[in-house]
């Protein structure tokens, strides 16, 4: 089973949360504004939480949150452009 990391952010200060929002960027997707969605093995999964806990955190305000959904594939229901994400798309 395929497990992605689903991240919610709102983070008040515009200097962190674009640091916040590249750091994801170099992982996953955006999916919404200040959601991202990020696929991969175990390995890459355990570093992007940790770059968080470690690097991110200390940025964050009392007034910030973040939300990190660990998840499989399987178990994600979209609609609209996002139910295309992680399947193959083939061109002819």
């Amino acid at each position: 089973m395929s497990k992605i990391i689903i991240v919610a952010y709102d983070i008040s200060n515009t200097k962190v949360r674009t640091k916040f929002s590249k750091f994801l960027a170099q992982y996953g997707v955006r999916v919404q504004f200040s959601v991202f969605e990020i696929e991969n093995s175990k390995r890459v999964l355990d570093i992007v939480i940790n770059k968080v806990e470690t690097k991110f955190k200390k940025l964050f305000e009392a007034g910030d949150s973040i939300y990190m959904f660990v998840t499989d594939r399987e178990s994600t229901i979209s609609y609209g452009s996002a139910s295309l994400l992680g399947k193959d798309l083939i061109i002819i």
